[in-house]
C-alpha cells in the first residue's frame, strides 16, 4: 500500500523531493535493480502529464524526484495529483507513494 506525502513546486524553480521508502519493519527497502517512474498530473482522468526524473539510493531506500525549472516555469499553479511506482528487474511494479503537489506561483520574472 502506498504512503501518502503532499509535495509543494514553487514555479520557475529548480525542484527535488527525496522520499524515504520502508518495509513492513520500518526498514530502508532495498531499491537496487528497481526502476522508479513518477508522473503528476491534473486529475485522474488528465491525458497530459508532467514527469519527473526519478532515481534512487539503492540499500538507503531513498528515491529523488526531480525536475527543472524550464520545466516548473511552464507549469499553472494550482493543485495536481501524483505517484511513484518502482518496478523490479522481473517487471513488478509496485506503487510506493501518492499525494498532492501544489504549485505555487513564481512572481520574479528575469
Amino acid at each position: 500500500m502506498a504512503i501518502k506525502a503532499n509535495l509543494v513546486l514553487e514555479q520557475g524553480v529548480e525542484f527535488s523531493a527525496l522520499i524515504d521508502v520502508t518495509d513492513n519493519s520500518n526498514n530502508p527497502f532495498n531499491l537496487t535493480g528497481y526502476t522508479v517512474d513518477s508522473q503528476m498530473r491534473k486529475n485522474y482522468m488528465s491525458t497530459s502529464a508532467i514527469t519527473f526524473v526519478g532515481g534512487h539510493n539503492g540499500v538507503l531506500g531513498q528515491i529523488n524526484l526531480t525536475l527543472d525549472n524550464t520545466v516548473t516555469n511552464d507549469i499553472e499553479p494550482g493543485r495536481y495529483m501524483y505517484d511513484v511506482e518502482i518496478t523490479s528487474a522481473g517487471g513488478g511494479k509496485t506503487r510506493v507513494v501518492e499525494g498532492i503537489v501544489t504549485v505555487t506561483p513564481g512572481i520574479t520574472r528575469v
